[in-house]
């Protein structure tokens, strides 16, 4: 099953460039982008998983009702996208809970931090999946952690998608800027490795981010954004389709890992 996500949330990256950027501006460029996305999953019918912040929440109702509607996942990202204290992740849960009607059960945390497995399990969900299990340079080094999904405290755990053997990230910044084609064969590998694919996007990523003035994003960063990266995502969604890869969001895959 190929678990296609994206993390939805207010878009303050610009914040790490040293760019302000306001509040409405945050919540606007999410919006245009999670449509995007919908959009994209509409016309290929396909299910995936959204990952949503309760600040962004709060201000797209119209667009929580969209994807709970047409079968999509909503999961946690968290309370806010930068600020976390352990009592946001119960908090968060209950807020998309009583927002959209669903029961969440799937957590991942801002930016891939690590998050303390107990106060999960202690807040309620079934699984976990803000684990990259590869080396970041400045973010993160997990090469001692399983590539694929695990138990830990009670918690599933389900680790975005790297390469076997060298670990190579299948994430959102590799999509930007590998070729397509070596990306697919990446992509390709891990699948037929592990049986599934873990991958994840955000939707500021289906808006313009070419504006260096404005969001002061390097060039590995802003490539291939916009209707570039509507069209990309288009093209691997039709080969993986082809390939009959089938889609799924994360609680269709844990009921069929207990079957």
């Amino acid at each position: 099953m190929v678990l296609l996500s994206f993390d939805i949330e207010e878009f303050d990256m610009p914040f790490e460039y040293g760019k302000d950027i306001s509040f409405e501006d945050q919540i606007a460029i999410s919006r245009a982008g999670t449509i995007a996305i919908l959009d994209i999953l509409d016309k290929y019918e396909i299910k995936a998983t959204f990952f949503c912040t309760v600040t962004f929440a709060e201000n797209i109702p119209d667009l929580i009702k969209r994807i709970t509607e047409t079968g999509h996942e909503l999961a946690s990202h968290g309370y806010y996208h930068s600020d976390f204290k352990p009592e946001h992740l119960l908090q968060s849960k209950l807020k998309l809970q009583e927002l959209s009607g669903k029961e969440i059960t799937g957590y991942r945390m801002a930016r891939m931090m690590p998050v303390d497995e107990k106060e999960i399990e202690k807040a309620g969900y079934a699984y976990n999946t803000s684990i990259n299990p590869t080396y970041l340079p400045g973010r993160y080094n997990n090469f001692n952690i399983s590539r694929t999904h695990f138990i830990k405290d009670n918690v599933l755990q389900i680790p975005a998608s790297v390469s076997p053997v060298v670990r190579f990230p299948l994430f959102w910044l590799s999509f930007h800027n590998l070729p397509l084609s070596i990306y697919k064969t990446l992509a390709s590998w891990t699948y037929k490795k592990d049986k599934y694919l873990n991958i994840y996007f955000h939707p500021w990523e289906f808006t313009d981010l070419n504006d260096f003035e404005r969001f002061g994003f390097p060039a590995y960063v802003r490539k291939n954004t916009g209707i570039k990266m509507i069209e990309r995502m288009e093209l691997l969604i039709a080969w993986m389709k082809r390939k009959n890869y089938p889609f799924g969001t994360f609680q269709a895959f844990i009921k069929n890992l207990a079957q």
